[in-house]
């Protein structure tokens, strides 16, 4: 039997796409990368906005009508958070959530022994008391960096935010679990290492660990690099800062949801922090990590958010510098306490996301050409048979693209790939967004 897996979404959900490989591998599947080819199509999808969930459904459709004999499989957030609209997807033949992931190879099993045609139905509910699904990886295909799920659900309930009803209340991996893991991860040959959650910093609140005691676990296990996925403002301590600064394999690229400069929006939003505060970590964080690089979210046209409130978080995004940002037009989310408020208008959002795509691309400009001069490391991780070129990321998350120097280059590429090269950056490439070297 051939499968076929595509992913939405976060790297929490790769993660579990990447478990849920191994899982059917080991009861004899084999993976595919083409869907036509497949017997059965595994759809993890997110459901973090609105679109996302229109890629969902448009997937679906997509995958069933291109191979209808195909056993296609609607899993993860969407059908989790929203079930009765999951249902509505004929072409599915299976519907599954979150809670149980283990569960989807049973379920195929039963779909093939089941004559009718009938979809097949199983989404349990996320419950108080909920323990941390434990999928476990040997590998992570296709990658230089491996991600790893540390953490699962959240308790913050932002009043834009579906999430917590998708994954349930915040549950923690236990370290001993993730040190196997980390081994094997390791023993597969990764050079760096990502640590993931849906959020992240509330890590070990419910086994009476921190999220600091988990990286500095992984740092200790010889990868040459640990990096973290994104990171809520909450329990970033200055204990946890100056525990994190002392690891010299820890790679300070911190990206940090904002969502909004204004705290009259953050108010609305129910985030819990103010302005004054996030800036203050920022601080923090550049002080305490050289070439720290801090990236962000940020929402616009959240209901009642007024010109004066928009101009606020522009002003604040300009004033911390970020990095790179990502920019979201607010959609409305069905259950969830923003979309019962007075709504933007959609030409005025438009409007806003424009500005904040300008401010960001602005931003990412500054930073990239900031980068000129400087001698880095990168972890080489793709090859361009056309430009003859590598490219990777440095620690703090900067691309770079550089030349091989060699004419030998399909005898060499293999020996660099997944290594540490030492490069200067000697330009930018706004186009491709990076930057542009030449091995030292």
């Amino acid at each position: 039997m051939k499968i076929h897996f595509y992913t939405l979404g976060c790297k929490v959900n790769q993660y579990e796409t990447e478990a849920m490989t191994e899982l059917f591998a080991k009861a004899g599947y084999v993976a595919v990368s083409d869907p036509a080819d497949a017997d059965v199509i595994v759809i993890n999808s997110c459901t973090v906005t609105a679109n996302s969930d229109q890629k969902t459904r448009q997937a679906v459709r997509r995958f069933k009508r291109g191979n209808p004999d195909a056993c296609v499989v609607l899993a993860g957030c969407m059908p989790q958070a929203f079930p009765e609209d999951a249902k509505k997807l004929s072409e599915a033949d299976i519907i599954t959530g979150n809670t149980d992931h283990k569960q989807i190879l049973e379920l195929v099993e039963k779909h093939f022994e089941n004559k009718t045609g009938t979809q097949l139905f199983a989404i349990g509910a996320h419950a108080t008391g909920e323990i941390f699904e434990d999928l476990s990886i040997d590998k992570f295909g296709g990658r230089t960096r491996a991600f790893i799920k540390i953490q699962d659900g959240c308790d913050r309930y932002c009043s834009y935010c579906i999430i917590p009803t998708a994954r349930g209340r915040s549950r923690s991996r236990s370290l001993e679990s993730l040190g196997t893991e980390l081994d094997k991860i390791k023993a597969s040959g990764f050079k760096e290492v990502v640590l993931v959650g849906i959020n992240f910093c509330c890590y070990g609140l419910d086994i009476d660990k921190t999220f600091t005691d988990a990286i500095e676990l992984a740092c200790g296990k010889g990868f040459e690099r640990v990096r973290i996925g994104s990171l809520e403002f909450d329990n970033i301590s200055d204990e946890a800062i100056a525990r994190l600064a002392k690891l010299p394999n820890f790679c300070p690229q911190f990206h940090i949801s904002l969502q909004s400069g204004s705290d009259a929006t953050l108010k609305r939003m129910n985030r819990h922090y103010t302005s004054a505060e996030y800036a203050e970590l920022c601080a923090k964080l550049r002080k305490n990590f050289r070439d720290a690089t801090i990236t962000t979210d940020l929402m616009v046209g959240f209901p009642l958010e007024t010109e004066e409130d928009f101009e606020e978080s522009m002003a604040f995004a300009r004033k911390i510098g970020f990095e790179k940002i990502h920019v979201f037009p607010y959609a409305p989310r069905s259950g969830t306490k923003a979309a019962t408020l007075p709504q933007v208008d959609g030409a005025e959002k438009n409007r806003r996301a424009q500005e904040a795509l300008k401010l960001s691309t602005e931003l990412r400009e500054n930073f990239l050409k900031s980068q000129i001069g400087k001698a880095v490391n990168v972890l080489a991780e793709t090859y361009n048979m056309e430009t003859g070129r590598l490219s990777g990321y440095t620690k703090n998350y900067t691309p770079v693209s550089f030349e091989i120097s060699s004419d030998a280059f399909t005898s060499i590429v293999s020996a660099l790939s997944n290594k540490v090269l030492a490069v200067r950056i000697t330009g930018v490439d706004l186009e491709n967004d990076c930057c542009i070297g030449e091995m030292i």
